[in-house]
């Protein structure tokens, strides 16, 4: 069991050893699950990673970089206009 304190902004320190656990890096994001009064902590997924491949599609399928890098190029694209 780990324990860490909660500052007075209710910000929380991840053990050294549950980030690696986690793939937990600086900048990193997670997502809380709460269920029956408990919390887990996982790894955020991009939306693209979570929404990969839910749809059907005569087109051949992508993998989760490519479909990551048409997001960016497409949402470039946009801001530029």
């Amino acid at each position: 069991m780990y324990t860490s304190n909660v500052t007075t902004k209710g910000q929380v320190t991840i053990p050294v050893d549950i980030r690696r656990m986690l793939g937990l890096i600086p900048r990193s994001k997670v997502s809380f699950i709460v269920k029956d009064n408990e919390v887990k902590i996982t790894p955020a997924q991009s939306v693209v990673a979570a929404t990969a491949g839910i749809l059907k599609s005569n087109y051949p399928r992508y993998t989760i970089e490519e479909e990551t890098a048409a997001a960016e190029e497409a949402i470039a694209e946009e801001a530029n206009r």
